[in-house]
């Protein structure tokens, strides 16, 4: 079974020791910033003294020069700092996956779950992208796997050309008790929209159809669609209730535009959120917080694996692991 980890347990255990020794290098690492930061400074004021001298460029040039070479400059310094608290934060993370019985990873590759919520238009389309904190176990029998997700879509043209987080959030699979006939997809309301408007008859994913369900209860089309191969099977597992833990669900995590996808013998989830699980702080007296932050996150994860497997339930680790 899986139990909520003690604090008092794993900062008196081999964390709480090795937080004590990134103390000093936490220390040194915001000495090195500051003095990085006096550094560019300093070489912005002199070069930008030299543009307005040498070259004679008007003022606005002048700053305009000095504001990007400031910005690249304290990129620069704080790296010190960041790589201090990236230190710590795979520490804790490594830690506390290590005593609920998980794996933790920092960096990963997009998963299988990622490509299938990509396929099924669960996240929108971009340019360029970057996973981390990959967490993988079970909970009970219940195999389970999440990471965080950043997309990116370039937009503009020219000195106007930038880039746009179009999603960051957490991308989720979590194993169901049964296997599926079809594949079904739930989005929210007119997330697929017709050329000439309205909602799309049918999606073609993978090669596979998916025909728009019309669903009995009136107040659902209000909030979600439904895509299926498999019409009496997404009935069965989509109604009311299951709609109102998705959105609790969002409530849950301050996130907006989830979707799921049912699909073999895995539930994907998709869920805009904010950054989760930073448990690395530049400052030690921030380390309990933040693991009792990422704990709580976790907890509700439990929370969400029991409940995105309706009223069959987990085994009772997950409610173990919610108290």
């Amino acid at each position: 079974m899986i139990e909520r980890p003690d604090v008092d347990a794993l900062m008196a255990g081999e964390l709480g020791q090795w937080l004590e020794s990134q103390v000093s290098v936490r220390q040194e690492a915001k000495r090195a910033t500051a003095s990085r930061r006096h550094i560019v400074i300093a070489g912005v004021a002199c070069i930008g003294i030299f543009a307005f001298i040498a070259f004679r460029m008007d003022f606005m040039t002048v700053i305009w020069l000095g504001g990007s070479a400031g910005v690249a400059g304290f990129a620069w310094a704080e790296g010190p700092k960041r790589k201090a608290v990236r230190a710590v934060k795979n520490g804790i993370n490594t830690a506390i996956a290590d005593a609920l019985g998980f794996t933790y990873e920092h960096d990963c590759e997009a998963g299988e779950a990622f490509v299938l919520a990509r396929f099924c238009k669960l996240v929108p389309s971009h340019d360029r992208s970057h996973f981390e904190d990959k967490w993988s176990g079970t909970f009970g029998d219940v195999p389970f796997s999440l990471h965080e997700a950043r997309l990116e879509e370039q937009r503009g043209s020219g000195k106007n050309k930038r880039w746009v987080t179009v999603f960051r959030g957490l991308i989720m699979s979590v194993g169901y008790k049964r296997r599926f006939h079809g594949t079904t997809l739930l989005v929210r309301d007119n997330e697929h929209r017709g050329l000439f408007g309205g909602k799309k008859d049918h999606l073609i994913i993978s090669d596979t159809r998916l025909d728009y369900a019309k669903m009995v209860h009136p107040d659902f089309e209000d909030v979600f669609d439904i895509y299926t191969s498999d019409q009496v099977e997404a009935r069965d597992l989509i109604n009311p209730v299951y709609v109102e833990r998705l959105i609790a669900l969002e409530r849950a995590y301050s996130g907006k535009d989830i979707g799921t996808i049912f699909h073999e013998g895995s539930l994907i989830v998709a869920l805009k959120t904010g950054d989760m699980f930073e448990s690395g702080s530049i400052e030690a007296r921030d380390d309990r917080a933040r693991i009792e932050q990422t704990l709580d996150q976790f907890a509700k994860l439990a929370d969400l694996a029991r409940s995105l497997n309706r009223d069959e339930g987990l085994p009772g680790a997950v409610n173990e692991m919610r108290r």
